[in-house]
């Protein structure tokens, strides 16, 4: 088999592109997820530190004046962008709070077994004609 057949067989499975499907999704709901918590979220708690964008905080480790913008303070030398590492935490928090409930919702949707399909499963299949006649010889073979 070539390698380009080979690789069609692997891309046509089925959980293959579901997992394309998924990746593709995700990567669109990351950035409305991201811009929620940049342009919705972030700009209140900003205003209630001072009015300023809150991604811009930043610590200068480099002895740089404080009040610098961000790109500029990075461009003097070394800072801790604690402001920049909040937003994106934030951002990921609710990311996978979203997608735990749409785990949860899920779950939820698919059917339960009934309660027959439960008493079914819970009940062992009886043994197969070869195990009685094996088991009725052993025993034979005990006495």
């Amino acid at each position: 088999m070539s390698m380009m057949e080979e690789f069609k067989k692997f891309a046509m499975k089925g959980n293959v592109i579901d997992l394309a499907v998924g990746v593709i999704i995700g990567g669109a709901f990351g950035r409305i997820v991201d811009s929620l918590v940049q342009d919705v979220i972030m700009p209140p708690i900003g205003k209630l530190f001072g009015g300023l964008d809150f991604a811009s905080y930043y610590v200068p480790l480099n002895g740089q004046p404080y009040g610098l913008p961000l790109a500029e303070a990075k461009k003097a030398g070394a800072v801790l962008a604690y402001g920049n590492f909040f937003t994106i935490l934030l951002n990921f928090a609710i990311l996978a709070f979203v997608i735990f409930q749409m785990v949860r919702l899920m779950n939820r949707l698919r059917s339960p077994l009934s309660k027959a399909e439960e008493a079914a499963a819970a009940v062992p299949a009886p043994p197969s004609e070869e195990v009685v006649l094996l088991r009725e010889i052993r025993d034979a073979l005990k006495r």
